[in-house]
């Protein structure tokens, strides 16, 4: 059967891969455009096994919030480049991820690889055909999910295009739950938290060890500042106060208004709307933390691609 051009960029536009890699998978498949695209598939696997040890250390974080049920999600994609991250080829795929995961409630990554993406696709498969398509290695790194409800209200932000992402669970009134106020509250938290980087919500939420360091180090800088033993007791607990400011939510200084505290300024728009609120949860995700970071020189690139 003759392959004509049409033909080869019909494929083209159904799979996004480049027309030569279209049809020679056209050729092979005898002009059937269905075993086409299942040989693109197959190859796609092999392609994604290739670059399955590069490094994907950029991306973006994305935040969804379902609109019936209320419940949310905060997911984090990575790419290896971040002109890949920008695009919108890679951007709907986060997007389509992010709804699978808020639908079919996965416990982890691996579990997640397992859930219908599409009629015809897991999500590994969907995975494993991004990476043929948009060229680079590809990684679903990590989600948080927030049940939502009537006395539950779960408002996400992303910064600075996906570099950081937060999502705040708010418990309240569910009388006031569609307040804006209370959803401006919501939003301002999470930029308090993108700003910021609280580690802990409150002090409950500070693990002991962690407590018990910090006292260790602060008693040792205390003594070697000359103070007396009795006396660097009470300065140590001074500064664990300090300590506790910084890293906890609740304590930390509220960034439109440091005279208040977090958990002072939320108690003063309970007051406002005339309700209970308090802070449940929050989760914040920054592209590529912990992560080693590929390096290339340009110059380098553009150079291998003329050869």
């Amino acid at each position: 059967m003759a392959i004509t051009a049409k033909d080869v960029q019909h494929l083209r536009e159904m799979t996004g891969v480049g027309m030569m890699e279209c049809k020679k998978a056209l050729t092979q498949a005898e002009g059937d455009f269905d075993k086409a695209i299942e040989f693109l598939r197959e190859k796609g696997l092999a392609a994604a096994k290739k670059k399955a040890g590069r490094i994907a250390a950029e991306g973006i974080i994305h935040t969804a919030i379902c609109e019936s049920c209320g419940d949310a999600v905060i997911l984090e994609v990575n790419s290896e480049t971040d002109f890949v991250a920008m695009s919108d080829k890679f951007k709907s795929f986060v997007a389509d991820v992010a709804k699978v995961i808020l639908k079919t409630k996965p416990v982890s990554v691996e579990d997640l690889l397992t859930k219908p993406y599409d009629d015809q696709l897991d999500v590994a498969a969907a995975l494993q055909e991004k990476v043929l398509v948009i060229g680079e290695n590809l990684k679903i790194r990590r989600f948080e999910i927030v049940k939502g409800g009537d006395d539950v209200l779960n408002v996400g932000y992303v910064h600075m295009g996906g570099k950081i992402g937060v999502l705040v669970s708010l418990k309240v009134d569910p009388a006031i739950r569609g307040n804006e106020t209370v959803t401006e509250l919501g939003r301002d938290i999470a930029m308090q938290i993108c700003a910021m980087s609280p580690q802990y919500l409150n002090r409950e939420a500070v693990p002991e060890d962690v407590l018990a360091k910090e006292r260790e180090i602060l008693m040792a800088q205390t003594l070697e500042e000359g103070k007396p033993e009795k006396v660097a007791a009470r300065i140590v607990d001074g500064r664990i106060g300090k300590f506790y400011q910084e890293n906890c939510l609740v304590d930390q200084a509220y960034v439109k208004d440091n005279k208040l505290s977090i958990a002072q300024h939320v108690a003063a728009v309970a007051k406002e709307v005339g309700g209970s609120i308090e802070i449940a949860s929050f989760f914040r995700f920054e592209k590529g933390e912990g992560l080693a970071k590929r390096e290339e020189n340009f110059a380098e690139e553009i150079a291998k691609l003329a050869k």
